[in-house]
């Protein structure tokens, strides 16, 4: 049996069926994550700890602010909402700067601005001081807020930029959750100290940014739009999976850049250097079908995450506990640190999952759950509303479903809103249109977060999150309709999938079966040459 099997394989060397192994059958070993690429995305996001950390702190700190300054609703809500408007200036200096001076050099501003903004808004004697420090703070936001995601994306291996790419976003819950342990740590100071240190110790992280920021390699993307192909190849080289994938990485860079693949020199000229020169013009103006189609999904992304109301229950989740019975202000304050550690414990649990579920039924599900959470939020606070005596089920209800929004929220969308974005743009448009994102993501926030009060005095606290979760079934249409899968696709061969808003599935569908034939006649060529 053996032996005519091994003249079998002597007869036909060739035969797709008698060349296998039986190693060919063993199942197909994963690849070990890249441990540099993981630690440069660690370092990097802690950039994503200011917005964080300034979310869940003033979610507390306005309470004793407005206290102590005696401020108004109006006032109290410029004060919180206003910084995602000043990010803006931020996250648009910074897609200019990340492409003059580098992603690196950017995060190192980033750090340097919030630093002097969180010491200013400690020292603040009055309110208007105080505006003066978030300004100077928003701008550092905005800045970490659009480079932490296009580093992160550029520097990891198709296998598991998911994973890494989520990190951001972890950080961003991670400093939520530091922000409400600092209000509760420092609630017991007296009111005119507490909110001060609770904004100022805010500088912490700016500090370690800075430093550790020269322990990271510069994006390998940018180098090789500097024309520095033999520093891209070393960061390359430690950011792959395998040799073979750096040379990949380094061989689609090159073409996405302009540069002749036999050009190998170190250091080489690139005729038409990235600094956002005919960007704008080719975004909005002229864009192409695969351009227009990006644009969308990253601008709807950024707007349905904001517009579904996340930053109204961080930031006024004092409020909503109060209105669901909770008086004690530091039973609020430990409900907020619930709302924290859950969002923290299934944004990790969504990093997992990215690379192997993918975004797209991770996001349907994320926003889906966020509806029918939001649903029944609003149900409970209504209810509570309208009785004149306290109600045990709804104030359970309404608590259980701040903790499963958050959960819903930061197991898909908070996380895959800066992910899909990041990575969806084309290498000559990333930071710009992930800058563009960034400044939807903070317009929106800024009107929900400034409203918000209004709102729901206007149309009570209930109907307010029936609001949010007619926005999100909104989202979930316009994501079911217009989102391509993009898991395990390189970043050069992204446009690939976009170009047709509503029937990608068709012409993915065309292009797999051309693929397929393709395939087809060259294993057919092979098999006859070998005869």
């Amino acid at each position: 049996m053996s032996a005519g099997l091994s003249s079998d394989r002597d007869v036909n060397p060739g035969h797709p069926t008698t060349d296998k192994k039986l190693a060919d059958f063993d199942p197909v070993k994963k690849p070990k994550r890249n441990k540099f690429a993981f630690v440069c995305a660690i370092l990097v996001s802690v950039a994503s700890i200011l917005l964080g950390y300034d979310i869940g702190v003033m979610s507390g700190a306005k309470d004793y602010i407005q206290t102590d300054f005696k401020l108004s609703d109006l006032e109290v809500g410029l004060l919180v909402g206003t910084l995602n408007w000043y990010s803006l200036f931020g996250s648009a200096a910074a897609g200019v700067t990340s492409d003059w001076i580098g992603r690196r050099y950017t995060i190192v501003v980033a750090g340097a601005i919030f630093l002097v903004g969180a010491l200013l808004m400690g020292f603040s004697t009055n309110y208007a001081f105080l505006m003066v420090a978030r300004f100077v703070a928003g701008i550092g936001v905005g800045f970490a807020l659009m480079i932490a995601p296009v580093y992160t994306t550029e520097v990891s291996p198709a296998s598991s930029r998911g994973f890494l790419t989520s990190f951001p976003e972890v950080f961003i819950n991670a400093g939520i959750l530091l922000g409400y342990l600092s209000n509760y740590a420092f609630s017991k100071l007296p009111t005119n100290l507490g909110w001060r240190v609770m904004l100022g110790i805010g500088a912490v992280p700016s500090v370690f940014l800075a430093l550790v920021v020269l322990a990271m390699p510069e994006s390998p993307r940018w180098l090789v739009m500097q024309g520095r192909l033999g520093d891209a190849r070393k960061v390359l080289d430690k950011t792959s999976d395998s040799k073979e994938e750096s040379q990949q990485r380094l061989s689609d860079i090159k073409e996405a850049a302009g540069i002749p693949q036999d050009c190998n020199d170190d250091i080489v000229q690139v005729q038409k250097k990235s600094h956002g020169q005919g960007v704008w013009k080719e975004l909005f103006i002229h864009p192409t079908r695969p351009v227009r189609h990006i644009l969308i999904c990253g601008i709807g992304i950024h707007f349905f995450q904001q517009a579904s109301g996340i930053d109204a229950v961080v930031l006024y989740s004092t409020d909503i506990f109060k209105k669901a019975g909770i008086t004690s202000s530091s039973h609020k304050l430990l409900a907020t640190v619930a709302v924290g550690f859950t969002k923290t414990v299934f944004v990790l649990v969504a990093t997992f999952l990215l690379d192997r579920v993918g975004r797209r039924p991770l996001l349907l599900s994320s926003v889906g759950g966020m509806v029918l959470s939001l649903s029944a939020l609003g149900f409970g606070l209504t209810m509570i509303d309208h009785s004149h005596e306290k109600l045990p089920w709804a104030v359970a209800l309404s608590i259980a479903m701040v903790l499963a929004f958050g959960a819903f929220f930061s197991m898909g969308m908070g996380p895959i809103a800066w992910i899909y974005s990041s990575e969806i743009f084309p290498l000559r448009l990333r930071a710009q249109g992930t800058g563009i994102g960034v400044a939807i993501n903070r317009v929106t926030s800024g009107v929900i977060s400034t409203t918000f009060i209004m709102l729901y005095k206007a149309i009570s606290i209930g109907g307010a999150f029936f609001l949010f979760a007619g926005i999100a079934a909104v989202a979930w249409v316009f994501f079911y309709a217009c989102f391509p899968e993009t898991r395990g696709r390189t970043l050069e061969d992204m446009e690939v999938l976009f170009g047709n808003l509503i029937s990608w599935r068709s012409a993915l569908k065309d292009e797999q079966k051309k693929e397929d034939v393709h395939g087809g006649n060259e294993g057919q060529i092979q098999m006859g040459t070998k005869a």
